[in-house]
């Protein structure tokens, strides 16, 4: 549901929760949740109440994502896998397009005339979509452990602006572009969909739970927000 207060533009979302929470989404968009009794005026008063957050919110989005771009599929391009960036090289043929050999991307060349290059970045993607399948299928069930759930089925995906969601039956789902951050962000990201299996909104309740989890989440969470719009093919 659209709304607007002030010169805020917000959609707003309701559900079983206990208090209205603003959050500034990594497509820019601004969204309110809150409890299903709350009338809407009262709403738009807590969103006037914060409107000078907001406003400096999509100001730093807007710097943060100023230079999002598609890096080009030249030798020597960087590309992040956990965290640390390794350089393209391509290779005449292979038996796969892309690969990860000796600290370096391995792109075939005769795939990229063959297929193009929308092709080869879906190479990209394919490959951090299966790693990622691994990954976080076994850093869930370790971490879910601390948290003290019973997630269920675990995906690897395009999730659009969303790093991570949880589905029905204790689901989660996971970004492909997460497999780019450093493996502490990554746990971050698990705990934070493991803590909602508890929690579903961003109450001072949830926050705690994470915290008891990892105590210097905040520092991971920084870094998702400074390097988010960097991750990217």
């Amino acid at each position: 549901m659209k709304m607007c207060a002030q010169d805020i533009e917000f959609t707003l979302i309701r559900s079983e929760r206990k208090t209205a929470d603003i959050v500034i989404e990594r497509s820019g968009d601004v969204v309110v949740r809150a409890p299903i009794g709350v009338e809407d005026e009262k709403i738009r008063e807590v969103v006037a109440d914060r409107a000078l957050w907001v406003h400096r919110s999509l100001a730093e989005w807007e710097d943060l994502n100023a230079s999002r771009k598609h890096r080009p599929l030249v030798q020597g391009q960087g590309f992040a896998y956990l965290g640390r960036s390794y350089r393209l090289k391509f290779v005449p043929d292979s038996d796969v397009p892309l690969r990860l050999k000796n600290g370096r991307w391995e792109l075939s060349e005769a795939f990229v005339a063959r297929e193009g290059e929308p092709a080869a970045r879906k190479a990209f993607r394919d490959f951090y979509i299966a790693k990622g399948l691994q990954i976080f299928s076994e850093r869930v069930q370790q971490l879910a452990v601390l948290v003290g759930v019973e997630p269920g089925e675990v995906a690897v995906k395009e999730l659009g602006y969303h790093w991570a969601s949880c589905g029905a039956g204790g689901a989660i789902n996971f970004h492909w572009k997460t497999l780019m951050a450093p493996q502490s962000v990554i746990d971050y990201i698990v705990v934070h969909e493991l803590c909602h299996l508890r929690h579903r909104d961003h109450s001072d309740a949830f926050w705690n739970e994470v915290d008891k989890v990892l105590p210097r989440f905040r520092e991971r969470k920084e870094w998702l927000r400074l390097n988010g719009a960097a991750m990217d093919i």
